[in-house]
């Protein structure tokens, strides 16, 4: 089993910044692919970013690329989210996910792809 923990979530203006934490349970974290999904309010959940379990590749929904990064740090079993030059359509709870990667051929954009899930924390980003 895999419990996560998001925070950082909060209240910013347009054009701001947000670093969301998510920290994992467990002593294989460092095999987990890990991701970050969000939902606005009457929509549907949306994949956001992903790092696969090897910590080498990453992808973004195309809204956030170049202004949204994802990282891990194994030793600290914990994966980020920095959001930059945020928007309003930014606003949303946004939660992680992992899931057991080593034998996943492609990232994962789906919430389907995903066994564990944290929370969520509130993002919301006024104009």
């Amino acid at each position: 089993q895999v419990q996560l923990v998001e925070s950082g979530g909060g209240l910013v203006q347009a054009g701001g910044s947000l670093r969301l934490s998510c920290a994992a349970s467990g002593r294989t974290f460092n095999f987990y692919d890990m991701a970050w999904f969000r939902q606005a309010p009457g929509k549907e959940r949306e994949f956001v970013a992903t790092i696969r379990w090897s910590g080498g590749s990453t992808y973004y929904t195309d809204s956030v690329k170049g202004r949204f990064t994802i990282s891990r740090d194994n030793a600290n079993n914990t994966v980020y989210l920095q959001m930059n030059s945020l928007k309003p359509e930014d606003t949303a709870v946004y939660s992680c996910a992992a899931r057991a990667g080593v034998l996943q051929l492609r990232a994962g954009v789906l919430p389907s792809s995903y066994d564990y899930w944290g929370q969520g924390t509130q993002v919301t980003v006024s104009s």
